[in-house]
C-alpha cells in the first residue's frame, strides 16, 4: 500500500500560502508541482484540476479541500499540502471556507490504489487533532511531519 509520506515532500508542504480565490490557489498548486517535477507542465496540471472542480467541488468540509485529478504524463501519485494564509470560498459541502488543501495527482490510468490514497487522506483529515496540528504548523517541515505522524498513528 502506498503511504502518503512517500508521495508528499516537505518541498510540496507549504504554510501561509496567499489564497485569494479557488482559481488562484489551484494555479499555485500547479506551479508548485511543476517546479518540483519539471516533466509535468503547470498549465496541464491547472487545467486538469479545474476540469475536476467543474464536476463538483472537492471542498470536503471542516475547512478542508482535497483537489485531485488524473494527469497525463504523471508517472506515480503526487501529493502537495497547502495551508492558506486566510480561508477562501471553495464551494465546500458544508459551505465553510477552506484553509487546508491536500492535493492528489494520479496517473491517467488510475487504479484502486489511487482511491485508497484519497480514502487515507480523507480519513486522516477527518481527525480534529490532525487538522488542529496542521493549522498550527509553523514551517513546511512541521506541516509534512504532521502527515508522517498521523500516518504512523493511524
Amino acid at each position: 500500500m502506498i503511504q502518503l509520506e512517500n508521495i508528499l515532500t516537505p518541498g510540496r508542504s507549504l504554510v501561509n500560502v496567499p489564497g485569494g480565490s479557488k482559481k488562484r490557489v489551484l494555479e499555485q498548486i500547479a506551479n508548485l508541482v511543476a517546479r518540483e517535477l519539471p516533466d509535468l507542465e503547470a498549465k496541464s496540471i491547472f487545467e486538469s484540476l479545474i476540469a475536476r472542480e467543474k464536476l463538483g467541488s472537492t471542498g470536503f468540509g471542516n475547512g478542508i479541500a482535497i483537489p485531485h485529478c488524473r494527469l497525463t504524463g504523471c508517472p506515480t501519485p503526487i501529493s502537495a499540502l497547502l495551508r492558506l494564509e486566510a480561508p477562501i470560498d471553495f464551494d465546500a459541502i458544508d459551505g465553510a471556507p477552506v484553509d487546508l488543501l491536500f492535493v492528489l495527482l494520479v496517473p491517467q490510468a488510475a487504479t484502486d490504489a489511487h482511491l485508497e490514497l484519497l480514502r487515507q487522506i480523507a480519513s486522516m483529515l477527518d481527525r480534529s487533532e490532525v487538522r488542529e496540528r496542521l493549522r498550527h504548523a509553523q514551517s513546511s517541515e512541521s506541516l509534512y511531519q504532521v502527515v508522517v505522524d498521523a500516518q504512523n498513528n493511524a
